[in-house]
């Protein structure tokens, strides 16, 4: 680590002069990293300047970890060193936007809900919805975070038409996206800024929510929901305190339906769906309020289950039994992607004997589970989920 490193105050003075006094500085107790404690935190101003500062790490020898808004810091595999955190808030707004062409060009520190209330104006919106309510445009691809709408317009870097980025010696790069050479998910160093694909703004949106209590209730809805012809932009199910027992009487969690549109026709489908669905099934402009959240917290282990949706409720199933515990569990239930709970003071060879049980299962039916957060020790000790795992 530079801490070790002799001309600490020399170093220290080439990050203001490239960011200026009053965006480089030494690090605080709040530069933590899954428990690796920064040298040193800079916020670069412009695509140039972040150039001038991965160069000059490269030169040092200097790990470098990018940060937005944080909310995403201790998502997958720690890095091994800490030097340098880049901070991408300056690189922020909407850099070019041509409505008529439904594309953006945006700096990657801009605050997702940012660039929702601008583009509103115009009537467009992107069709992402990330789940952290303070995501940066850099932190939602860098990870590739999903909220409901993946459903139906796919993950984010899917909505990509080009990323730039800098590399970890200082050079300036582009990439075309997902499946770009290199994809979003390969890119090294520091996305600048991203081209993306805009969506109108629907008219209207409708929620058809009703009870569910069991993994085997959930398949059998999804199914029904998908027979008809209503195309939803998303399917969610919250799972929260799941019982113990298949057969055991547990506490209601709920399904809730995604429909959007032109008003009339929002209407139309949203009640052909709750007639299909039964009389528990109720009708609401306003979505339930675990909606687009996670189900777990910073001291939480956080995994992440994908497997096709018609085994979905064989792989939370299999969860609960490897566990021997209540496990919540919230995510697409229209895509088979879920996250599940297990409490953080669980001892890392517990929750390695879960996964192994658990991926033991989901292996003979084409799914996965990584751990995408979990707090040190566990995040040092667990193998945790690999960039391209998040993809």
């Amino acid at each position: 680590m530079v801490t070790a490193l002799p001309g600490r105050e020399p170093l220290l003075r080439a990050l203001v002069d490239i960011c200026g006094p009053d965006f480089a500085r030494q690090a605080g107790a709040a530069d933590l990293v899954a428990g690796h404690l920064a040298s040193f935190v800079a916020a670069p101003p412009t695509p140039r300047a972040v150039m001038d500062t991965l160069s000059l790490a490269a030169e040092r020898g200097l790990a470098v970890v990018p940060r937005g808004r944080g909310s995403k810091i201790d998502w997958g595999t720690p890095p091994r060193g800490l030097d340098l955190l880049l901070d991408t808030v300056r690189l922020d707004g909407i850099w070019e936007h041509r409505p008529e062409e439904f594309t953006a060009q945006v700096g990657t520190g801009t605050p997702v809900r940012a660039v929702q209330a601008a583009l509103a104006l115009r009537g467009q919106r992107l069709a992402v919805d990330p789940p952290s309510p303070a995501a940066t445009i850099g932190g939602m691809l860098a990870v590739n975070e999903s909220g409901p709408l993946r459903h139906r317009y796919g993950s984010p870097a899917a909505q990509v038409d080009r990323i730039s980025y800098v590399d970890s010696a200082g050079g300036q790069a582009e990439s075309d996206g997902e499946n770009g050479n290199p994809g979003i998910a390969e890119v090294t160093g520091v996305i600048v800024s991203a081209s993306l694909r805009l969506q109108p703004l629907p008219a209207a949106r409708r929620w058809v929510t009703l009870p569910v209590s069991t993994p085997l209730q959930v398949h059998d809805l999804v199914a029904a929901t998908l027979a008809q012809l209503v195309k939803p932009s998303a399917i969610e199910v919250d799972l929260p305190i799941p019982g113990g027992g298949r057969a055991a009487i547990q506490p209601a969690g709920a399904l809730a339906v995604l429909v959007e549109g032109a008003q009339a026709d929002v209407t139309a489908r949203a009640r052909q769906l709750a007639t299909v669905l039964g009389d528990t099934a109720t009708i609401s402009p306003t979505a339930p309020r675990w909606w687009g959240r996670y189900p777990f917290g910073r001291a939480d282990v956080a995994l992440r289950l994908a497997v096709p949706i018609t085994d979905l409720h064989a792989a939370v199933y299999a969860l609960r039994d490897a566990a021997g515990m209540a496990v919540p569990v919230r995510g697409s239930a229209g895509m088979g992607t879920v996250h599940a709970v297990l409490p953080g003071t669980l001892p890392p060879e517990r929750i390695e004997g879960i996964l192994d049980a658990v991926r033991g299962v989901l292996l003979a039916r084409g799914g996965r589970c990584v751990v995408v957060a979990a707090p040190p020790p566990i995040s040092t000790t667990v193998a945790m989920a690999s960039r391209r795992d998040l993809f």
